[in-house]
């Protein structure tokens, strides 16, 4: 039974997937709206996005440097380890699992009030593409701005850990900066991005396709919303499995 369901709404989803892909009847309402969408999903992100990045940052300084006390380790593990959890995983997994919360509910919200208010069948009377007109401007608006957010969590969580060495003694600044440049690896950084792009469109669509399908009334829509966030986390988890194995093997 559960199969059935589970295969049921992949179907519908990719049904509705197709309508949202459509061209564009006004390319000039499609631009303007992709716009707003990326000020109200993008630009309105980058605080949150920037407080979670510094704390955490400064966390996993601290806990490298209280877990690696080995002599036989070189004091530069830290700074190193440091970037490589925040390129790796921290900077696209973790900040699209936190988004999905932020963003996901976001739309699946805003769309589910929109057709519980009838809004999105007064749309359809008018022939107009509901799906297209308001799904598709926020995944293109999404995708564009996700990794500005990836190059503003990557910062901003390098300079948390810079921050625990300026002002603490847990490490010298110079052992950490010296251990943020050893050992680079710059597919790293393109390997966060793509990660990333993929887990865009996953929040995106799978909220809008969510909140599109809302029946019922204002207490159907909260639910629907919850439904968004948990199944984009729970895709976001396994696609990290996946692209991990075809990006890093």
């Amino acid at each position: 039974m559960v199969l059935t369901s589970s295969l049921a709404s992949f179907g519908r989803y990719c049904m509705f997937m197709r309508r949202v892909f459509a061209i564009p009847d006004k390319w000039g309402i499609f631009l303007r709206r992709t716009v707003q969408e990326i000020i109200k999903l993008g630009v309105d992100s980058i605080p949150l996005v920037i407080v979670i990045s510094i704390f955490i940052g400064a966390v996993i300084a601290i806990q490298m440097q209280l877990n690696i006390s080995s002599p036989l380790i070189p004091a530069y593990s830290v700074g190193l380890a440091t970037r490589d959890i925040v390129l790796l995983e921290f900077s696209n997994s973790i900040l699209c699992l936190i988004l999905a919360g932020k963003v996901g509910s976001n739309i699946a919200s805003e769309i589910g009030t929109m057709r519980v208010t009838e809004q999105i069948d007064a749309l359809e009377i008018m022939g107009v593409n509901s799906a297209n007109y308001l799904v598709l401007p926020k995944i293109v608006a999404f995708l564009i701005f996700m990794p500005v957010l990836v190059v503003f969590c990557i910062t901003t969580a390098l300079f948390g850990g810079y921050f625990v060495a300026l002002f603490t003694d847990i490490i010298t600044v110079s052992r950490y900066v010296y251990g943020l440049q050893a050992l680079f690896q710059e597919w790293y950084v393109w390997y966060g991005l793509i990660k990333s792009l993929f887990f865009a469109f996953i929040i995106s669509s799978v909220a809008a396709y969510f909140g599109y399908y809302v029946k019922g009334g204002a207490l159907d829509v909260g639910k629907q919303s919850t439904n968004a966030v948990v199944s984009s986390s729970i895709l976001i988890l396994l696609f990290d499995v996946l692209l991990t194995k075809l990006l890093l093997q």
